[in-house]
């Protein structure tokens, strides 16, 4: 093997750890820094600090930095906690504002499903220093337990807004309410939505939508479908997020008949209760569930009647069914229906059969369509080439044929399907077998696609 070429992909696979926490380089007087020298104080009242030693230049990469920062040690959390939730009150007027994905990075750092109550001792400090916090302030902290899922404390804060002269509005008791029902209390949140109309807020399409799902997920469909009377008294009319959540809910339980008899009552309705794909493609994936695949194919002839085209997913679940029910020879006619009609690619409809046979065990079956799509010069999806490879190389021991089929798909332009993980194993069973030839022009087809050797494999 040429000795080069393993030098570099080693040379380029094994490069140093990156540090726990690598912080941004500011500047030693720039606003960030004085902010985090701010935060380590832990002096009470720090919003209004921070409001003037940070002003404008917030973004998304100094939140970050900042959190990373204050979860160095468990006595900045309450400071950094305090940071993030000042943070997050600063947007508007297209400025900064949280992410889903901030929430879970500040949730991580502090450890708040572990320690639950720093979300108390935040709202304690504000107490203490008697800081005027607004309601936008207390939904940033419920979205947090929301995030954290933690029910009592999430209720806990709910109840502590009037104690600093907040009213909640709808938007606050829907956190707590979603909260609720995604840890299983859906009583509660229930209880909470009867609570709105007392206090002069009313329950909207988020509020019903959010308890149709957590009666769904607890199986209590009937308690779902009882809402939507609700619903019609509260003036609030269901629309097809309301409808396709409790579709799902029937056929999780199992009773198509009653989904079947929601889906042509939505088809009735039609405007914003019309089904869509998805609508749709859960009612055909609980008949495939079933074992009752033919029957999901008049869903699907319903759908297309309706002008509803089918996507990706409807066409997986129905292939699925098929050769579930050993009707490989309906599936290839499935996707020649589909194709015919240009609702789903060629490739993408074969390339879900590939990955079906496989996975109900028809391994030569799914082999021959993935070569066939290669003389075709389709172009397989990277879940096919990955799952066949790895099976080629790890439990049918045939590396050189796993081999031969990476440099076709290679000619063919589409190797940026295969992962790092694929070329690695290959490359251990080459190596192992001593088929030094090829696994010299694997090394030089990784270079020269920047695929990295696995340090594992090294």
């Amino acid at each position: 093997m040429s000795i080069p070429l393993i030098s570099r992909l080693i040379s380029f696979s094994i490069r140093p750890k990156t540090p726990a926490f690598s912080f941004t380089s500011f500047a030693p007087t720039s606003p960030l820094e004085n902010c985090w020298t701010h935060l380590q104080k832990n002096d009470p009242n720090i919003e209004k600090t921070l409001t003037r030693i940070v002003g404008s230049n917030l973004n998304a990469s100094c939140v970050k930095e900042l959190i990373k920062r204050c979860s160095l040690g468990s006595k900045y959390y309450v400071s950094g906690l305090r940071f993030f939730v000042w943070a997050g009150i600063q947007g508007g007027g297209g400025g900064y504002k949280h992410s889903s994905y901030m929430y879970n990075i500040a949730c991580k750092h502090f450890k708040i499903h572990k320690n639950p109550n720093l979300i108390k001792e935040v709202v304690e400090a504000y107490r203490v220093d008697k800081c005027v916090v607004s309601v936008k302030s207390f939904k940033i902290v419920l979205s947090l337990c929301k995030e954290a899922k933690i029910g009592d404390e999430g209720l806990w804060v709910f109840r502590k807004m009037s104690d600093f002269g907040c009213r909640p509005d709808t938007t606050a008791y829907n956190v707590v309410i979603r909260l609720l029902c995604e840890t299983g209390r859906v009583d509660e949140g229930l209880k909470l939505m009867e609570e709105m109309k007392v206090v002069g807020c009313y329950p909207d399409m988020v509020t019903f939508v959010t308890l149709v799902k957590g009666f769904c997920d607890l199986g209590k469909v009937e308690d779902a479908y009882r809402l939507f009377e609700v619903m019609d008294g509260q003036g609030c009319l269901a629309n097809v997020v309301a409808y396709s959540a409790l579709l799902d809910g029937y056929c999780r339980v199992g009773n198509l008949e009653k989904g079947l008899d929601l889906l042509k009552e939505m088809e009735n309705k039609g405007g914003a209760c019309a089904p869509t794909v998805v609508t749709y493609t859960t009612m055909i994936h609980g008949f495939c569930e079933k074992g009752r695949t033919n029957e999901a194919l008049t869903i699907l002839d319903r759908m297309e009647l309706c002008g509803c085209a089918p996507n990706r997913v409807t066409i997986s679940t129905l292939i699925d069914g098929l050769c579930k029910e050993e009707q490989v020879e309906e599936a290839y006619k499935l996707v020649d229906r589909f194709f015919a009609k240009e609702s789903v690619s060629k490739s993408e409809c074969y390339s879900s059969l590939v990955v079906t046979l496989m996975r109900v065990g028809k391994f030569g079956e799914a082999e021959k369509v993935f070569r066939r799509m290669l003389v075709s010069g389709l172009k397989p999806d990277g879940a096919s080439c990955s799952e066949l490879l790895k099976r080629l190389c790890l439990k049918e021991q045939r590396v050189l044929d796993a081999f031969t089929l990476l440099t076709e798909i290679e000619k063919l332009g589409f190797v940026t399907s295969i992962d790092s993980e694929i070329c690695s194993i290959m490359m251990k069973g080459l190596w192992t077998k001593k088929h030094s030839l090829e696994a010299s022009k694997l090394a030089m087809l990784m270079a020269q696609n920047k695929i990295l050797l696995k340090p594992s494999y090294v």
